[in-house]
């Protein structure tokens, strides 16, 4: 690893894994926000010290408390901070440089115009006490590697996704809805008003963070735009980085200053940004938790850029529309050859069945050998056509209580056996349509985990595998023309 690289990581690692905590703000009631911070450490599993602040108590929630920062008896790797914003400028300015990281939750700061001399007041003061300060006016971090997190009910389990985002409610929207599509993350910070450590410095530690795989940012406005470029364009992607700007618009970017204080740019330099550096941009959070999920999952190949894709599954008008969505993203769902279709008719499949891709299967023919004559379809498509990348999808509502037999894990493991046989022939995406039903829903949350174990991609909807299929392409063509 490269010196800057690991000074980085030394820089950095404190606020993903601090191992001493303060918490400004808690009451002797309990009932305050810091109050239930201290509580969600601790059932999230929290292994450090935790040091309540309190001008008079010498308890808090049944832990030692100190009147300052600077008189707690360890150094504080991160302190969080929640009480008046009046109040926290001189509060940092007191810590003796016995603070690495300050996450100021109050709000009152630059977002709004009377707040903006408060908000500069308030970095000069963390830059006296000796602290980097993250926010104002934002919900802190996640990072199930230091077990640390603002979200209830976030997931333990330490992932490959890097996450930066510019509003806690939808930081807390990632971590909610992505864990339930299968992303695991190896931390999402938000960074509110940004006013010292901003975008930048967090996309350069997840950029030489070997954790993590892939980097996602919500983004309404980069202060130092020139450095941003820099960064991006230095890393080559070599990690794919996904990028949801808020802002896009006019009315969005009035939207962004009222939310931050963010003064966001013209849409047309992000495209150009895109561009020339590879980033991938996306319009909604159901594509950037979808292209997250592809990237966690799936290696890029640069050398053979993903183009020619087989869809495979029971729905036939589901695959035409299919066909069309992916034509106009760029992805080819050509009809086989002679040798594949010969193949395959071989196979003597029962009526109704179309061989030629996409592949129609209706629930019968899945059904039949208990599920495992998808192998037999899957052997001969690997073995005799060339594709880069097959969707299978699958309409669950066919299946439920039809059989005892496990028609649906039969599936999926003859999907992995044949890519075990041909390893690197082609990307491998699972669509699960449902139509609602309580039982529908419940084994497709069955099924959607098991897959995930695996290392297979779920999605919802031929569109969102269509999506998370054109931004893997785009990664991977970015990579080829730069010589990856």
């Amino acid at each position: 690893m490269k010196q800057g690289a690991q000074a980085i990581l030394d820089r950095f690692m404190p606020l993903f894994a601090p191992r001493t905590i303060a918490v400004v703000g808690a009451s002797t009631k309990g009932g305050s926000g810091a109050n239930v911070f201290i509580r969600r450490m601790r059932e999230f599993g929290y292994r450090g010290t935790i040091y309540p602040i309190h001008p008079s108590a010498a308890e808090i929630d049944g832990l030692p408390a100190y009147r300052s920062l600077a008189e707690c008896p360890q150094a504080i790797d991160y302190a969080y901070v929640s009480v008046a914003a009046q109040h926290v400028p001189e509060l940092l300015a007191r810590a003796n440089g016995r603070v690495r990281f300050a996450q100021v939750i109050s709000s009152g700061f630059g977002e709004v115009d009377e707040g903006k001399e408060l908000q500069d007041a308030l970095v000069a003061a963390a830059r006296k006490g000796g602290a980097r300060l993250l926010g104002p006016n934002c919900l802190g971090m996640y990072s199930p590697r230091g077990r640390l997190t603002f979200v209830e009910d976030g997931s333990a389990e330490i992932g490959h996704v890097g996450v930066i985002s510019q509003s806690g409610g939808l930081g807390t929207d990632i971590v909610r809805r992505g864990q339930v599509r299968g992303l695991r993350f190896s931390g999402l910070v938000t960074v509110g008003n940004s006013a010292d450590i901003g975008p930048n410095d967090l996309l350069e530690f997840y950029l030489v963070d070997p954790q993590t795989r892939v980097i996602g940012m919500y983004i309404e406005a980069v202060e130092d735009g020139r450095r941003f470029f820099d960064v991006l364009r230095e890393a080559k992607a070599a990690k794919p980085v996904v990028i949801l700007k808020g802002g896009r618009t006019s009315q969005g970017r009035m939207a962004a200053a009222s939310h931050t204080g963010a003064l966001a740019g013209d849409d047309r330099v992000w495209i150009a940004l895109s561009r020339q550096t590879g980033c991938i941009l996306v319009d909604t959070l159901d594509q950037f938790i979808d292209t997250l999920l592809v990237f966690q999952a799936l290696m890029p190949r640069p050398a053979r850029p993903t183009r020619r894709v087989v869809l495979f599954g029971n729905g036939g008008g589901t695959s035409v529309l299919a066909t069309d969505f992916y034509a106009r993203l760029g992805l080819d769902v050509k009809p086989f050859g002679k040798e594949t279709i010969d193949g395959l008719a071989a196979l003597r499949l029962p009526p109704g069945t179309s061989i030629v891709n996409p592949i129609d299967t209706p629930v019968g023919t899945l059904q039949q050998e208990e599920g495992r004559i998808a192998e037999k379809i899957l052997d001969t498509i690997f073995g005799t056509a060339d594709p880069e990348a097959l969707v299978m999808h699958l309409n669950l509502a066919a299946f439920v209580g039809r059989t005892r037999t496990d028609i649906m894990g039969n599936l999926i493991q003859a999907a992995l056996r044949v890519q075990s046989k041909y390893p690197g022939k082609a990307h491998f995406e699972l669509v699960l349509r449902s139509d609602g039903e309580r039982d529908v829903e419940e084994r497709k949350r069955t099924f959607r985990t098991r897959a995930i174990e695996l290392g297979i991609p779920v999605y919802d909807e031929m569109v969102n595998a269509g999506y998370a299929l054109a931004a893997l392409q785009a990664q991977e063509r970015f990579q080829h023309t730069r010589g990856a």
